[in-house]
């Protein structure tokens, strides 16, 4: 497979590793981003993994409630630029597409384009409209509902990120605290527990080869790795955390002290996943790496 510069780029994004240490993580691997990464975090030679904090595309996140509190619909709108997320008659239509989803409970996104609106036109039907208008691309991109015995609380960070969080016990203003606490940390899941065993396994991989490296005794290295997950755990699981407001306390000791659980919590951040057309990077990593 060709080593691109854009392959090179990301790779560099996502570790925070050097450019030729990059694209030789790339050659050995084929070009097999995942598999680099691994190699490189065993080797110490990637500082970190952003893939999660990257966001690669513009538009909107919408969250409809209803009445109760016990149903709501999020949903995902994509436009090509911030400029167009702030015009107001996108803005509109992704509101009405939330209130649709809740209104209709959709089973997906092509259930959802085929909505009729309150003026009679089709979700899909209104999107070709605005396209149109405006003069550039959108997408209904993402929708889920989501119900509860119990009212959700949810929290919207700008119009980038949304969250709905699902409690037992506790009060508005909890579930408000811990569905901004998801919004700024994004936890992968609520607890230990819910770690899928092939996540915490590639882990522990990773882990025992960094140990390894050390060439202290393997008492001591088994030890090391105990404590190294550990801490994955408490950084990747919601209860773990470092509650935002007051680092002194975990997320679960602050739900413990108020006799709450979290049933549930679901997070969408605008362009996860989406990868942006890149300008003029690309060319000049290109140049270097020939040079």
């Amino acid at each position: 497979m060709a080593i691109t510069a854009a392959l090179v780029k990301e790779l560099r994004e996502r570790t925070g590793a050097g450019m030729m240490e990059c694209k030789k993580a790339l050659v050995e691997t084929d070009g097999d981003m995942e598999l680099a990464i691994e190699n490189m975090r065993k080797s110490g030679a990637a500082k970190a993994d952003k893939k999660s904090g990257r966001t690669a595309a513009d538009g909107k996140v919408v969250i409809a409630l209803s009445d109760d509190a016990k149903e709501a619909a999020i949903v995902e709108v994509n436009c090509e630029t911030d400029f167009v997320a702030k015009d107001d008659s996108f803005v509109t239509f992704c509101n009405d597409v939330a209130q649709a989803a809740l209104a209709n409970k959709p089973a997906d996104v092509e259930e959802l384009s085929a909505t009729v609106l309150a003026d009679g036109s089709t979700v899909e039907e209104a999107r070709a409209n605005l396209v149109a208008k405006i003069g550039e691309n959108m997408k209904v991109r993402r929708v889920q509902l989501l119900s509860s015995d119990e009212p959700m609380a949810s929290y919207m960070h700008g119009v980038k990120i949304g969250v709905v969080v699902a409690l037992k016990g506790g009060d508005e203003a909890l579930g408000k605290d811990i569905a901004m606490h998801v919004a700024a940390t994004n936890p992968m899941c609520i607890a230990e527990g819910d770690v899928p065993e092939e996540t915490l396994a590639k882990e522990k991989e990773i882990l025992v080869a960094q140990a390894k490296d050390s060439g202290k005794p393997d008492n001591i290295i088994e030890k090391m790795i105990e404590g190294r997950i550990r801490k994955y755990l408490a950084e990747i699981t919601l209860v773990g955390q470092p509650f935002v407001k007051d680092p002194d306390q975990t997320v679960g000791q602050l739900l413990k002290s108020a006799g709450a659980d979290i049933v549930s919590f679901t997070r969408i951040e605008v362009g996860e996943g989406i990868e942006k057309k890149q300008e003029d990077f690309a060319s000049e990593v290109m140049a270097q790496i020939n040079g």
